[in-house]
C-alpha cells in the first residue's frame, strides 16, 4: 500500500516498524498495543504512534477499543480461506486477461523476473533470505499479472495482499528455509511460466489458483501450533 505523504516522516517510521512486527508475529494476534511499550521499543512519541495506529487500523491488522486502547487484530480461520479465496480468483482472472493482452515485452518481462528468482544465492541471515526471497517471488507475479492491462483489478490485488501479509509471512518462513519446499515452488513456477508463454489462457487461469491455494493448508498448521486460532 501507498505511504500516505501527509504523516510526518515519524509516523511513517512507526506505520513501517509497527506493521513490520505485526506482519512477523512479533505481537500475537488480539494483544494489547500498551503504548508505553511502544513509545519503549521504538522510540516514538505518542503522536506519531497513533497515527501509525490508526492507519494500520484501516488495514485490517489493528483493531480500536472504545476508550482502552489498540489490539492487534485477531486471525481466524474463516478470514484466512476468505482473503485466499478471493486472491486466487482474482489471481486467475488477471492471468487470463493478461495473456489475451500481453504483448512481447510482457513475456520478455516475465522471464527476466523469473531467472531472477532462480539466482537466489543461501545467504547467512535468515531474514535477508526469506526478504531477498519474497521480494524476487513478488516480483515474478506482478510481472506475470502486468499485462493485464486494468489498473483496478490490479488495485484490488494489492488490498488483497495487504490483507494476506500475516498469513503468508506463516507459510514464507516454512518454505524459503526448506528445500523441498523451495524446490516444489519451482515445479509450480516453471508450470506456470511455460503454460502462460503458450498461451493458454483457461490452463494458466486454473494452474495460477491452485498455486495461489497451496499455502492454506501449511498456514492454518501454523496458526494453530501457534495456539492463534
Amino acid at each position: 500500500m501507498t505511504l500516505d505523504a501527509s504523516q510526518s516522516p515519524t509516523a511513517l517510521e512507526a506505520y513501517r516498524r509497527l506493521k513490520g512486527d505485526i506482519v512477523r508475529g512479533h505481537y500475537a494476534p488480539a494483544e494489547k498495543l500498551a503504548m508505553s511499550q511502544l513509545k519503549s521499543r521504538y522510540g516514538i512519541g505518542v503522536g506519531p504512534l497513533r497515527e501509525a495506529l490508526t492507519r494500520l487500523i484501516g488495514e485490517q491488522l489493528v483493531t480500536g477499543i472504545s476508550q482502552r486502547g489498540y489490539r492487534v487484530a485477531p486471525m481466524s480461520i474463516a478470514e484466512l480461506d476468505a482473503i485466499y479465496d478471493a486472491r486466487a480468483e482474482l489471481e486467475g482472472l488477471l492471468i487470463r486477461l493478461a495473456i489475451e493482452r500481453g504483448d512481447d515485452e510482457w513475456e520478455a518481462a516475465i522471464l527476466a523476473r523469473a531467472h531472477t528468482l532462480s539466482k537466489i544465492d543461501r545467504v547467512q541471515d535468515a531474514d535477508e533470505m526469506l526478504e531477498r526471497w519474497d521480494t524476487r517471488h513478488q516480483a515474478l507475479h506482478d510481472a506475470m499479472v502486468a499485462g493485464c492491462g486494468c489498473p483496478p483489478l490490479l488495485q484490488a490485488r494489492a488490498a488483497l495482499f495487504d490483507q494476506a501479509q500475516r498469513y503468508r509471512h506463516l507459510w514464507l518462513r516454512q518454505t524459503v528455509f526448506s528445500e523441498q519446499a523451495l524446490a516444489d515452488k519451482r515445479r509450480e513456477h516453471q508450470a506456470l511460466l511455460e503454460t502462460i508463454l503458450s498461451r493458454d489462457a483457461p490452463a494458466a487461469s486454473r494452474l495460477m489458483r491452485e498455486h495461489l491455494m497451496t499455502p492454506v493448508p501449511i498456514i492454518r498448521e501454523r496458526l494453530e501450533e501457534r495456539g492463534w486460532i
